[in-house]
């Protein structure tokens, strides 16, 4: 397979605006983006035969992204999460958000980054194939204070690797946590079946209990001798279904950030690993996040067709978004999501695919 990084036209929004899609292509991957959401739109991979599948929900035209945006595999901010009530403080300024998710604010607001078309800035395959797209996010969108230049590349550097680097500088103190929300399913989504057999290992001694608007308590809390330990692998769906912790229930299945071991470090480091045992395939993530949001796909009800014709029912898919912890914000006592002017907010995570 020759390496390469090509463009074409995707589609056109509601508004006019012309959105482009980005093919990359490398040694065993191959990534399709497009510019609405800055977002994984497919990504392939071999399974143990060397057969090639695509490993991430997504639509098949631009229509579906703009009218029923479920976040498929887009970037997220200006804040990734939750922040309760949409509200919070900034030298002595109370800041409020628009709310999306019941009175708390999700993945920066209905008109988060998710929902917006990025620029194509650099486009390339030397040394390897990448893309950057950028957007600046004005001073007051969806109530974040500040002027937000944010960029973000995605790259194959190495076989079977993609490497998903955000940045952001703002005019003004604010607040910034970016993520990819990329939904997979190492079977292959051609033919959904459910996630539940899985196999899950993080590498973290403990998450957030939430409450029933699925906002942190505060409490950090172990995860040993629960559902929520994952350290040694277990399959998402060994204690999915059967009452073993109320937070299941809360969430109704994971929705949890978990307190990474290597977290917050300056180069990526192992955060988590899901083996598909039909397949063999197996995904790595390695990131310079402190939080890993674990999301098992609760929320997927079926209401939509994907690519492949296929319905999307819950625990279908999977996500895992390394990210800084939910309502950070107002929890002084969590990781600082503050970016001052002159600084730079960076956040790499690398997705490596063997089998």
């Amino acid at each position: 397979m020759s390496i390469a990084a090509t463009r074409r036209p995707f589609g056109t929004l509601s508004d006019g605006g012309a959105v482009e899609a980005v093919e990359l292509i490398g040694e065993g991957i191959s990534v399709r983006l497009i510019g609405f959401g800055a977002a994984i739109q497919s990504l392939y991979v071999p399974d143990r035969h060397g057969r090639m599948a695509d490993v991430v929900l997504g639509y098949p035209d631009l229509g579906l992204y703009e009218t029923r945006p479920l976040y498929l595999g887009a970037t997220i901010g200006r804040y990734a999460n939750r922040i309760a009530h949409g509200r919070f403080e900034i030298d002595g300024r109370l800041v409020q958000l628009a709310c999306n998710n019941g009175a708390n604010s999700l993945h920066g607001g209905p008109g988060g980054f998710h929902h917006r078309n990025w620029t194509i800035a650099a486009l390339g395959d030397d040394p390897v194939p990448s893309v950057t797209f950028e957007r600046v996010s004005p001073d007051g969108e969806e109530g974040f204070p500040g002027t937000v230049t944010a960029s973000v590349r995605y790259a194959l550097t190495a076989p079977g690797e993609l490497t998903i680097a955000f940045e952001a500088e703002s005019d003004a103190p604010t607040i910034v946590n970016l993520t990819n929300h990329s939904f997979f399913n190492l079977a292959g989504t051609e033919r959904l079946r459910a996630i539940l057999d899985h196999r899950l290992t993080v590498d973290a001694d403990a998450y957030l209990p939430i409450d029933a608007g699925s906002i942190p308590t505060g409490e950090v809390r172990l995860v040993e001798g629960t559902a929520f330990d994952f350290r040694s692998g277990r399959a998402f769906g060994e204690h999915l279904h059967d009452g073993a912790d109320p937070q299941i229930a809360v969430a109704r299945g994971y929705d949890h950030n978990y307190v990474l071991n290597a977290g917050g470090s300056v180069e990526p480091a192992f955060a988590a690993r899901v083996e598909d045992p039909a397949s063999g395939r197996v995904m790595e993530l390695h990131t310079t996040e402190p939080g890993l949001q674990v999301y098992s796909g609760n929320f997927l009800d079926a209401s939509t067709v994907g690519k492949y014709g296929q319905v999307q029912r819950q625990s279908d898919a999977f996500c895992l978004e390394p990210q800084h912890f939910p309502d950070s914000p107002n929890r002084p006592e969590f990781p600082s999501v503050r970016l001052e002017p002159g600084a730079r907010y960076r956040h790499t995570s690398i997705y490596r695919f063997t089998t």
